[in-house]
């Protein structure tokens, strides 16, 4: 049923009756125009904004996990699966859309998990001149699979050296936990991906 300003009842039948008379020609036309001008139009700079912040939060990961791979993984490759940073920002972004200073008021903590042990690889500010207002802690995983150990542990050149020809390969599900700093209630929201 289509409201309009021109029923003055919810009778189904008096709809109809509007519809067909002959004194209301086109007024069903004229209702769908009226709503097409009151419909809002997707803004293209919203959209635009939106796809920059998300390039700009991957890049961030991306950042991260190439200044931490020999300082604290220990290895000289870090393989990330196709568009998991990408997934992650856009959830990043979604998780943040709810809070009274958006992305701004985020403070990431990045994790890996590797063997059931959660390593603390970064801490990302998105932006220092805000009052942080939420936390999201961000684990990564180390996929599960025991032949890229093995692989690397008997054909590295050096077997018993640092492991600094050793490669990491990430799994392609993530944990996000959000926590608000600033809330009476203190709600902690987990998301496994």
């Amino acid at each position: 049923m289509v409201a309009t300003g021109s029923l003055s009842s919810k009778n189904p039948a008096g709809a109809s009756e509007a519809l067909d008379s002959p004194s209301h020609p086109g007024s069903l036309l004229s209702d769908f125009d009226y709503w097409d001008y009151v419909v809002p139009e997707p803004n293209l700079h919203e959209v635009v904004f939106e796809e920059t912040t998300c390039q700009n939060l991957v890049k961030m990961l991306e950042s991260c996990l190439s200044k931490s791979k020999q300082t604290k993984l220990g290895c000289s490759k870090v393989l990330v699966p196709e568009k998991l940073t990408q997934r992650i920002a856009q959830d990043v972004l979604r998780l943040s859309s709810t809070e009274p200073c958006g992305l701004r008021g985020c403070v990431m903590l990045v994790n890996l998990e590797m063997e059931n042990v959660c390593k603390r690889l970064d801490r990302i500010v998105c932006d220092a001149s805000v009052v942080p207002t939420f936390e999201l802690t961000l684990v990564f995983k180390q996929e599960s699979c025991s032949w890229s150990s093995l692989r690397d542990f008997f054909f590295s050149p050096g077997r018993f050296s640092s492991g600094v020809g050793r490669t990491l390969i990430l799994s392609s599900g993530f944990r996000l936990v959000k926590k608000k700093l600033y809330s009476l209630i203190g709600t902690t929201v987990i998301e496994e991906c």
